[in-house]
């Protein structure tokens, strides 16, 4: 869809989203939305009401996207949990690659008030009562996995796909690659990240298993 196929009101969701992403929410003017949208500064305010209004709306989209997928791949009750592993760095690596401001715009902004946000899409509970928690639970009582709290997989899994993406500015400085090899290496990564994942769970429980 091109720009001049869009309606008004999509026209300053999409200038809002990308400067947003861009820049937060304090640092984000309402006259800079109607500019970047190309069309008069009253008519954000007639579509939106006001910039946290319109700040809200957009927040929620990403957050949607950005843990939905978390939701999806963690609910499929026909996949194991390595293959749960494999879809959540594949799809949150590509989601990245098209959008790599979106977690350092989430964290950042989220932090602020994280209960408020949480709380509008019931995240928390769905998180906490996914399929994976179940099977993962399964996993422990027959020795098949170490006995850990399953948020470390969580956080592990965030930290080795989301801070590549943060400290990508740096690192392409750093060791003079272009956005291109950066991609090369997040496509890696796609492969590297659930084998390491395996490797400490498994080497984990065949050491607790010697040491009985």
């Amino acid at each position: 869809m091109s720009s001049s196929d869009l309606t008004t009101e999509e026209k300053i969701k999409a200038a809002a989203e990308s400067i947003f992403l861009e820049k937060g929410y304090e640092a984000t003017k309402t006259r800079d939305i109607a500019e970047a949208a190309n069309i008069n500064l009253a008519l954000v305010n007639y579509y939106f009401r006001s910039k946290k209004g319109l700040f809200d709306i957009i927040m929620m989209d990403n957050l949607q996207r950005f843990f939905g997928i978390i939701l999806n791949v963690l609910n499929d009750p026909n996949t194991s949990i390595n293959a749960k592993i494999e879809a959540f760095v594949d799809h949150y690596i590509d989601l990245l690659k098209k959008d790599p401001n979106i977690p350092l715009f989430i964290f950042s902004e989220v932090r602020n008030n994280p209960a408020e946000f949480m709380a509008k899409m019931g995240m928390k509970e769905k998180i906490q009562q996914t399929y994976f928690i179940r099977q993962f639970q399964e996993e422990v009582i027959g020795k098949n996995t170490l006995e850990i709290n399953p948020l470390h997989i969580f956080m592990n899994l965030s930290s080795m796909i989301v801070f590549p993406f943060i400290a990508s500015p740096i690192m392409t400085e750093v060791f003079s690659i272009n956005t291109v090899s950066f991609n090369q290496l997040m496509e890696e990564r796609k492969k590297l990240i659930p084998q390491w994942i395996k490797i400490i769970l498994t080497n984990s429980t065949q050491k607790n298993t010697e040491t009985l």
